[in-house]
């Protein structure tokens, strides 16, 4: 989600992890398999991501790994090669979104170009291949290893919530301040736009 960042980070809500130069990709293939597994699955809260289906990334794109009964998808997403963004879909992200990130994964493993992806996608939109969600969601980032790679290093983003809002602008949700305790917009404008809710920290009633 590196659309994400400049509100983010503006916001100071993001721990940076300076890196050498080049940055290490933040996603271990040499991981072991059920540890990979597991760093999808923790997107979500257990209750939903247990009964997920479940992608895991190989080097060749994204397998199947377990069917679940609950119309979510839970992976390991990577805006960027540099990437890791474990995620949990819902039911309408999962017939709509995921197919665009199963795509990119694919063309990566063929050796096609971040911008080449890019196009492919946006014609996929345009001719009706990929189609925008069609009503209000949710994307669980909820886990505490999500890796983004920005300005030249990689940082840790703390866990969000992101709710599909397709086409949507800044002025839709009344152009707030770049803080903290805002929503945010990303990706505007386009088919796969997002707000993004950053979860504060846990208050006991009445206080």
């Amino acid at each position: 989600m590196l659309a994400l960042l400049p509100a983010i980070v503006l916001a100071n809500s993001l721990i940076g992890i300076a890196q050498s130069d080049p940055p290490k990709p933040a996603y271990d293939f040499s991981l072991p398999r059920e540890e990979r597994i597991k760093l999808a699955e923790s997107a979500a809260p257990p209750e939903i991501s247990g009964n997920a289906t479940v992608y895991l990334l190989e080097r060749t794109g994204y397998v199947k790994v377990r069917d679940g009964n609950n119309g979510f998808s839970c992976f390991v997403d990577r805006q960027t090669p540099l990437n890791s963004e474990p995620t949990c879909f819902d039911a309408e992200g999962s017939a709509t979104t995921l197919p665009t990130r199963i795509f990119a994964e694919g063309e990566r493993a063929k050796g096609k170009s971040e911008e080449q992806i890019k196009s492919e996608i946006d014609e996929g939109y345009k001719n009706g291949r990929f189609k925008a969600p069609s009503k209000t969601g949710i994307v669980y980032m909820m886990s505490d290893s999500v890796f983004l790679f920005v300005e030249n290093r990689i940082v840790h983003v703390p866990p969000y919530l992101m709710f599909y809002a397709p086409y949507a602008t800044d002025k839709d949700i009344g152009s707030p301040p770049p803080a903290a305790n805002m929503p945010h917009l990303i990706r505007a404008g386009q088919p796969d736009a997002y707000i993004i809710v950053i979860p504060g920290p846990a208050t006991h009633a009445g206080h």
